[in-house]
């Protein structure tokens, strides 16, 4: 009887290590296949320009080309372009982080009757694709003579954008309804409540909707090429998108070009990485 019943109990062991062991083999497969575009992109921005369409290919650049990154500097004004990204990119963060709570909590925790309508309605500005609200949104700010000025790309973000004011509800609806009860009961206002509470509490989605607009921010390109018309004001996507045109066969350039516009994004998701991750899994309802 004894021998019997520790049989099962080995095979059970053994296929759970399998199954373990092959997670992890998929996991690291499916891994290198996600991390060879970017170490094909860093490899390449180092090689010599005869050596990038050899075949077989070379995997280890010999000799590596570090100049390549120093030569960008002197094609591209690389110091403003980043200045005025970074602009784009952080002001946004901050107005986003300002309003999106305040509306999420104010259509979540505090009983009002227009509540449950006024969601609805920024669930379903949603729905409307950017492409057709560009023109109308363009003339407005023409209008307002705030063209070619960095106002059109940060200003929005302080009136909270859609997905993240459902991001914030989703997470917001999960607070217990007693710990605010009972700050009411104490005499607590709710902007008191908001900030020195809820706030606290919602670090794990607040630091999602920050890398989330961050990145949108940086990669946007759209935005500023419609907005902004004087070169000392555009941004490292325009600057690259103009780069790609002028240097079509410098592959070696591109590269360390786009090496240098990735990097940040690089170091911003694997500083914030534990907290975005258990930020979208919390709103999106996944354990």
């Amino acid at each position: 009887m004894e021998k019997t019943s520790k049989a099962p109990l080995g095979s059970a062991r053994l296929r759970k290590r399998l199954s373990k062991a092959v997670t992890y083999l998929l996991l690291c497969f499916f891994g290198l296949v996600f991390f060879m575009p970017l170490y094909w992109m860093v490899t390449t921005a180092i090689k010599d320009p005869s050596a990038i369409f050899l075949n077989p290919p070379q995997w280890v650049p010999d000799p590596a080309h570090w100049e390549n990154f120093l030569a960008i500097f002197d094609r591209m004004p690389l110091v403003s372009y980043t200045l005025n990204t970074v602009i784009v990119a952080t002001l946004p963060v901050l107005g986003e982080v300002l309003a999106a709570p305040m509306i999420a909590y104010s259509l979540t925790k505090i009983p009002w009757k227009g509540a449950k309508y006024i969601f609805p309605i920024v669930l379903a500005t949603m729905m409307i694709p950017w492409q057709v609200t560009q023109v109308p949104l363009f003339a407005t700010w023409s209008r307002l003579g705030l063209v070619n000025t960095f106002v059109p790309l940060v200003l929005p973000a302080f009136f909270g954008a859609p997905y993240y004011i459902y991001l914030m509800r989703q997470f917001i609806k999960g607070l217990p309804n007693s710990v605010i009860e009972a700050a009411r009961i104490d005499g607590a206002g709710e902007v008191r409540i908001l900030y020195t509470m809820v706030y606290p509490m919602c670090k794990p989605v607040i630091t999602t909707i920050v890398v989330l607009i961050f990145i949108s921010g940086w990669n946007d390109l759209n935005g500023p090429l419609l907005y902004l018309q004087d070169s000392s004001k555009y941004t490292l996507s325009i600057g690259l998108q103009m780069f790609l045109t002028s240097a079509r066969q410098e592959w070696d350039l591109l590269m360390a070009a786009s090496t240098l516009f990735t990097l940040p994004l690089i170091i911003i998701f694997f500083i914030a990485q534990k907290q975005f991750i258990g930020g979208i899994s919390t709103t999106s309802g996944l354990k």
